[in-house]
């Protein structure tokens, strides 16, 4: 041992996880309160997100993602099951389950009367975080709050505001960052720096957990989505294969010439005579290969003046998978 190294606390090393969030037959049943009967909020779910991964959490209003976040989080107690964040149990070991998570709520719930400066320095006080660590100006910059980082919260418009709620989030360099819906009512710019920070984060390592209506965000950003309804995954998986499971592809056909009917040599692709000179073929990939397509337009002697095609996206697996169940019922 070097004299530099004399009287030192040697820090045992903490293998990383490799699931930030691991939830085990995770249950929560809401006792009835008045003339609102008892309500089964999560029903036995199981999931587990890798550590590091942008991993999108969808489903309908009520489907259960926001109690599921503040059991995470330590806000709601759990009727059953198990939930780990960063290996912490959330019941057990809440102290260092809840040091692993930040969260950024639906509400806006700020002080009116701190600024955004002030108020990240309370939230990194309340966390233990030593005055040389803090990184509230850093935060702020990034998240373009600089020039309000003076002024009262009230003061800030809904947008600043949902920002100023990531800040706060990040204030102790949590390993694991829930959004819940965190762009409601922000303008495409300031989205636009928001995803720019975050992305930097998960590329640096944080794990990061997003709600989000806007189905677009989620499949641009997520390497990795779990659709929630009724209190049940109904699926998960990569963003890529959750997709390819839709095995649906629409291909217009654009002809040189007017037609009345569809050519015999197309009726087995089934398509739509959309105007009498476009042709719109709905099929499977796995089945009919756009080739034959191709090859019946060349059979009925038509020429093409242009041709698109359209692949499903996560609305449509989020419609069907949602609407299914509801179907079920």
């Amino acid at each position: 041992m070097s004299p530099q190294d004399q009287g030192r606390v040697k820090i045992p090393e903490i293998a990383l996880p490799r699931y930030a969030v691991e939830i085990d037959g995770l249950t929560k049943k809401y006792a009835p309160r008045g003339k609102m009967p008892a309500k089964l909020a999560l029903d036995n779910v199981s999931l587990s997100i890798p550590r590091g991964s942008f991993f999108g959490l969808l489903g309908p209003n009520g489907a259960g993602k926001s109690t599921m976040i503040n059991i995470l989080a330590g806000l709601v107690n759990k009727s059953s099951g198990q939930a780990r964040v960063w290996g912490y149990d959330s019941e057990t070991q809440q102290r260092q389950a809840r040091t692993a998570i930040g969260v950024v709520p639906q509400e806006l719930n700020l002080d009116p009367f701190f600024t955004p400066y002030e108020l990240m320095e309370v939230q990194a006080g309340l966390y233990g975080v030593p005055k040389k660590e803090r990184r509230t100006d850093e935060i702020l910059t990034a998240l373009g709050l600089a020039d309000k980082a003076h002024a009262y919260a009230r003061s800030l418009s809904g947008g600043m505001r949902r920002r100023l709620l990531v800040a706060k989030a990040m204030v102790h360099s949590p390993p694991v960052l829930v959004l819940d819906e965190p762009t409601a009512g922000v303008d495409i710019e300031l989205r636009r720096q928001l995803w720019h920070y975050v992305k930097g984060l998960s590329d640096a390592g944080t794990t990061v957990v997003l709600t989000t209506h806007y189905l677009e965000e989620a499949e641009a950003l997520c390497d990795r989505i779990a659709v929630i309804d009724r209190g049940k995954v109904v699926a998960h998986d990569e963003t890529k294969a959750l997709l390819s499971k839709m095995d649906s592809k629409i291909l217009t056909v654009t002809l040189d010439r007017g037609l009345a009917a569809v050519p015999e040599a197309l009726v087995p692709f089934a398509p739509t005579l959309a105007e009498e000179r476009r042709l719109v073929f709905q099929y499977k990939p796995s089945v009919t290969a756009v080739g034959d397509i191709l090859n019946g337009l060349q059979a009925a002697h038509l020429g093409i003046v242009d041709l698109s095609t359209e692949e499903a996206d996560l609305e449509d697996i989020f419609l069907r998978l949602t609407n299914a169940d509801a179907t079920a019922e």
